[in-house]
């Protein structure tokens, strides 16, 4: 092997597990530029436009079922254990409301109707998802589950997909009860936490934190199909023999730390954030394949299409490690999607700690929240300027509503 690409971790990647069978890949739709009409798993909404899954998450498609829901900013703290509300009218804290342990996102429900904190409650069983009616902006009585970090939904939106973290498990439930309907072991993916969907709603993939890899679940069969180590340029490599009989690549000297992902506007890519890289790696979806990489922004963390679908936010925590310091290089970082090069970078004045968060349902404000300075950001999307509310202690995945779009796959409203 020639050794100067054995000297750069570029494109290659490991499929430290891989269960494909010939009898899948043989199924997999084909995307050609012809831009082919998507054939969608059964009780999937369709895909109006297959070169923008993001065409009815534009500014002007919100659906009419939410025009009675308060404009609300929800942030979750994950220490003070509580919800603040922000008008974003104002930018003014408006409310706030205790709910379970340690919340870490407010997800909106694939109807669109209830939006879910997700309290983890770590190292306890005392996990429960406390419902928010975006009508009222008030909180009702939480469900208990198990470990919900995160919290996604199947494309057909018959179950809401419980990422139970600390068990390295994929709890299926009724989208409306929460009673667990089966659920799908991940093991080799620790800190397993973020996901997005291909554009035909056949396969999942989730980033794995503490692995370093992300991990292609197949939603139709119920299974893990394998993982795939997702490397930094410039690391070194050695060749290893792996589990299917062939050499691999494999950085054995540097582990990623993989988190949030989204998928490109015609479905056929997926980008990474890494919080160790520094920047987000760009996967293909059907092959499991890394076949780039982009440099944004120390402790790379948020990801969050623009209303057009175009541009690609990217939150820099501006740090790499989990409980990072105050005031840290923190910003956002603006990838074209087409070109998958940075345009724009806002640095936080006085520096700041940028995390998770949404788009405004108009596309003029990126709301996220500062992780590690115990405020939320409002950066204005035509000029990068931001502004700073003080929140509680340690926010974390916020969401802004409404948003417009017809189904939530979950998160902080990953909108389809």
């Amino acid at each position: 092997m020639n050794l100067a690409v054995r000297a750069l971790c570029i494109a290659l990647v490991l499929p430290l597990f891989l269960a494909v069978s010939s009898r899948t890949v043989a199924q997999a739709p084909a995307h050609t530029s012809a831009a082919p009409t998507v054939a969608t798993v059964p009780g999937m909404p369709p895909v109006p436009d297959p070169l923008n899954l993001y065409s009815e998450t534009a500014a002007s498609k919100l659906s009419p079922a939410l025009v009675h829901d308060l404009p609300r900013v929800y942030v979750p703290h994950i220490q003070s254990n509580d919800v603040y509300v922000i008008d974003p009218a104002t930018f003014k804290v408006v409310d706030k409301f205790s709910v379970g342990l340690n919340p870490q996102h407010v997800v909106p429900s694939w109807d669109l109707r209830t939006l879910w904190v997700a309290n983890n409650a770590e190292n306890t069983t005392k996990g429960s998802l406390t419902p928010i009616d975006p009508r009222t902006g008030k909180p009702g009585k939480s469900v208990a589950v198990d470990d919900p970090y995160n919290m996604y939904f199947s494309p057909d939106g018959k179950s809401a997909i419980v990422v139970a973290e600390a068990m390295k498990r994929l709890d299926f439930r009724d989208p409306v009860t929460m009673k667990l309907q089966y659920s799908i072991a991940v093991p080799l993916c620790g800190g397993i936490n973020h996901a997005d969907f291909s554009i035909d709603g056949r396969f999942a993939i989730f980033t794995c934190e503490f692995s370093g890899t992300v991990a292609k679940i197949d939603l139709v069969n119920r299974k893990v199909l394998g993982y795939t180590q997702v490397i930094q340029p410039g690391r070194p490599i050695k060749v290893v023999k792996g589990p299917d009989g062939r050499d691999q690549e494999i950085c054995t000297t540097w582990k990623g730390m993989p988190q949030d992902i989204r998928a490109s506007p015609d479905g056929k890519l997926f980008f990474v954030a890494d919080m160790m890289a520094d920047g987000v790696h760009v996967v293909d979806g059907e092959t499991f394949r890394q076949v780039g990489f982009i440099v944004t922004g120390k402790g790379t963390h948020g990801l969050y299409p623009s209303r057009d679908g175009r541009k690609l936010y990217v939150a820099n925590r501006g740090s790499n490690k989990i409980h990072g310091p105050p005031k840290g290089k923190g910003g956002v970082s603006v990838i074209d999607f087409a070109t998958q090069k940075v345009e724009a970078t806002w640095m936080i004045p006085g520096g700041g700690s940028p995390d998770m968060g949404n788009v405004s349902a108009d596309g003029k404000w990126l709301w996220l929240s500062g992780r590690y300075d115990n405020v939320v950001y409002a950066f204005d999307t035509s000029t990068g300027e931001v502004k700073t509310i003080p929140v509680g202690r340690e926010p974390h995945g916020l969401t802004v509503w409404p948003q417009p779009g017809r189904y939530s796959l979950g998160h902080t409203g990953n909108l389809r």
